[in-house]
């Protein structure tokens, strides 16, 4: 994927943080909070296409479920990769 087309993500301690506020994930879901604290760490892009359509009203009621803290042994819970 080239660099103009990337996931920006600032959030440095994540396991798919890269230099430059890159997700170096190979896929991420975002929902809304609402149905990501209804869901389990596992429930990820792997399962996006089953989840239920997600509204929100604003970028604050919105959470990115690919998260995995930086140095975390749950990074193959999601079954979701680095690039």
């Amino acid at each position: 994927m080239p660099n103009d087309s990337r996931i920006m993500c600032s959030v440095n301690n994540c396991h798919y943080w890269k230099q430059g506020n890159i997700c170096d994930a190979s896929k991420i879901m975002i929902t809304s909070d609402a149905f990501g604290d209804r869901q389990p760490d596992s429930f990820d892009a792997m399962q996006a296409s089953t989840a239920e359509p997600t509204p929100a009203q604003t970028c604050m009621e919105t959470c990115c479920k690919t998260f995995v803290t930086k140095g975390s042994r749950q990074t193959t819970a999601d079954g979701i990769m680095r690039l």
